[in-house]
Order: structure tokens, then C-alpha cells, then sequence
């Protein structure tokens, strides 16, 4: 149907067929009541037609809506990423999504709002700012899934990456690779940033690094990793853990703007594995967050949420892996 057309409807296929509107319903739903000569000819006519049922209006007569709403951030390629195994969980699942972003002009509040009014069944959050408070009073309401957080709540699942896990892969491939001077960009307030801040130092003790563990002030965005690059420029380290991709590739410009080579002076290293860091010219190595197993359960504890399924412990944490590609290598002498 292309834009200002009118949609066709269930009155529409029967007027052309010449049947009443209830029976051209019992033929579009294939109940008994309906002859297989009058069957064909309004199968017919709304092929020719173009009618497509309204699924979503039949659910909602039914009482139930099978939508799940999920609340993204447009600025998060990583919230990219995870969509497409949403869409493909939720579908295998026999749900659909519809989305509502977060941007820099629209609140997550406001986000959340319109997913209640869409009469959705269940929410996704991606991280997002709300207090557990806040996610509480929405569970109280239906069920709430947040990813890429925690939330000590009972009444709230939470399916997130092991970040201090994705911390300690980092730095111990970089210790492997005969790095000492490892210092770590830092995502600020964001959820996971405080579990890969920790990760590190606690990776960098285990290697008996103590004294190199440097924390540079950071942040989500390319220009955050810009500023970070610009504070290591002073005394660069030999290789450096960022807390995304994004934030990576702005360190990384700044970086090879002021001459250094990467990996042959200072080697980078990501998180998220994101489309971004597989780009040619980026070839980023990182810490991949399983997006598959992420949705999958996410979706999973939605639906089981919904369906009154008993599902366990609220909180599922998955394991990342590392991904080394072309911005690590051996320590420069």
C-alpha cells in the first residue's frame, strides 16, 4: 500500500465478493462455515485486492497484544547491534517489537510512556538512567527486562555481559603480548562502566601491575575517547583498554593525528564488538558481547514473564570474548 492510500479492509473484500462481512471474517480465519466454492472466490478477491488481516486489531480484541517494547539509545551503535537478534528471538517466539527511541531531545521517560500506551506486554530497556525504583513501579505494571544494567530488584529481570570478565580478556591479552603501561578510558556514570573500570584493576593487580593502573576520565562517545586521548598524550601508555568501541575510535583518530603508530607505539583495545570496530579502516580489537545470547534471553524471560512460566534466578549474566584484530600488538621496546 503506498502512502495516502487507504488501507483496505475486511468490508472492502466482502462488498467485491458479494458476501456479508461475517462471512468473508469465517473465511479470512479459516473457521467452518463457509462453502469451498465461496471460500475460493474471497480468497481471491482479497488477493486481488491486496487485503492483509489486521493481526494486531485481533489481538487486541482478544485481549492480548503479543507486542514487546524495547527503549534503545539512537547514539549506541551497540544498541544497533542487539536490535537484530531482538527481532529474531521475539519472532521465533511468536512476538513482535516495536521500539521507542531515546535521543538527545527525547528522555527515556518519555520513551517508556509511549511503549505503556502501545499496550505492550512486556519492556526491554536498554541500560538507560532510571533508578531501580523506577524500573520497580514499571514492573508493577507488566514485566520488565533490563539489559546492559544491573538491578537488585526481585521484581525485575536483568540479562547483562560479564563487563569485569570483558576487562580482565583485555588485559590479559595485552600482558601477553608484553604490555605493563596499560592505562584503561573509562565510560563515566553509564552502567558497566564501574564492573570494566574494576575488571581492569583487578587484572592489572592479578599481573602484578599494580603501580602502571591508570584511569583516565571517558566516556560512551567519540569525542569522550577524543578527550581521553588527548590527557594520555602527556606520558602515553603502551596500550590502553577503552570503554566501547565508539569512545575507542575517537582516541584512536587522535591518536594517529599526533603521530603515534597503532599497534607499533600504544596498542587499543575496545568493547562491544560492534559493526563500527569491524569497519576496514578501524579493524578494532575488542571485547565481543554475545548480541544472541544477550536478546535470547532477554526475550525468553519476557515471554515467560507474560505467560506465568516459572524462570529461575532474575539475573542471567553472559560471558564476552575477546576479538583481536588489527590495534594490539607486542609492546614496543
Amino acid at each position: 500500500m503506498r502512502s495516502g492510500e487507504r488501507r483496505i479492509t475486511l468490508a472492502d473484500v466482502a462488498a467485491e465478493a458479494g458476501v456479508s462481512v461475517a462471512l468473508a471474517s469465517i473465511v479470512m480465519r479459516g473457521a467452518p462455515g463457509a462453502g469451498a466454492v465461496t471460500r475460493e472466490r474471497v480468497m481471491k478477491v482479497a488477493e486481488d485486492l491486496g487485503y492483509r488481516p489486521d493481526s494486531r486489531a485481533r489481538l487486541l480484541r482478544s485481549g492480548r497484544s503479543r507486542l514487546l517494547g524495547v527503549v534503545f539509545d539512537v547514539r549506541h551503535p551497540f544498541h544497533h547491534d542487539l536490535l537484530t537478534g531482538l527481532y529474531d528471538a521475539a519472532g521465533a517466539a511468536g512476538y513482535q517489537l516495536t521500539l521507542s527511541a531515546v535521543t538527545p531531545r527525547r528522555g527515556e521517560r518519555t520513551a517508556i510512556g509511549d511503549l505503556l500506551q502501545d499496550r505492550c506486554e512486556a519492556i526491554v530497556l536498554f541500560g538507560g538512567q532510571l533508578r531501580t525504583s523506577e524500573l520497580a513501579s514499571i514492573a508493577a505494571r507488566l514485566p520488565v527486562v533490563a539489559m546492559m544494567r544491573s538491578a537488585r530488584r526481585r521484581d525485575v529481570d536483568v540479562v547483562h555481559n560479564d563487563d569485569a570478565l570483558g576487562s580482565h580478556q583485555a588485559v590479559d591479552h595485552l600482558v601477553s603480548l608484553g604490555h605493563r603501561r596499560i592505562a584503561h578510558v573509562d565510560g563515566g556514570a553509564l552502567h558497566g562502566s564501574s564492573e570494566r573500570r574494576t575488571g581492569y584493576q583487578e587484572a592489572m593487580r592479578r599481573h602484578g601491575l599494580d603501580e602502571h593502573i591508570r584511569v583516565v576520565p571517558g566516556g560512551p562517545g567519540e569525542e569522550d575517547g577524543a578527550r581521553a586521548a588527548e590527557k594520555l598524550l602527556a606520558d602515553p601508555p603502551t596500550a590502553v583498554t577503552v570503554f566501547n568501541d565508539l569512545s575507542a575510535t575517537g582516541l584512536l583518530d587522535v591518536l594517529r593525528r599526533n603521530g603515534l603508530s597503532v599497534p607499533g607505539d600504544i596498542s587499543v583495545v575496545g568493547y562491544d564488538d560492534t559493526s563500527l570496530s569491524r569497519l576496514a579502516h578501524i579493524d578494532l580489537t575488542t571485547i565481543a558481547q554475545d548480541v544472541d545470547a544477550l536478546a535470547a534471553r532477554a526475550i525468553d524471560r519476557a515471554v515467560e514473564r507474560i505467560e506465568g512460566v516459572p524462570a529461575g534466578p532474575r539475573a542471567v549474566v553472559i560471558p564476552p570474548r575477546l576479538v583481536v584484530r588489527s590495534t594490539t600488538g607486542p609492546a614496543p621496546r
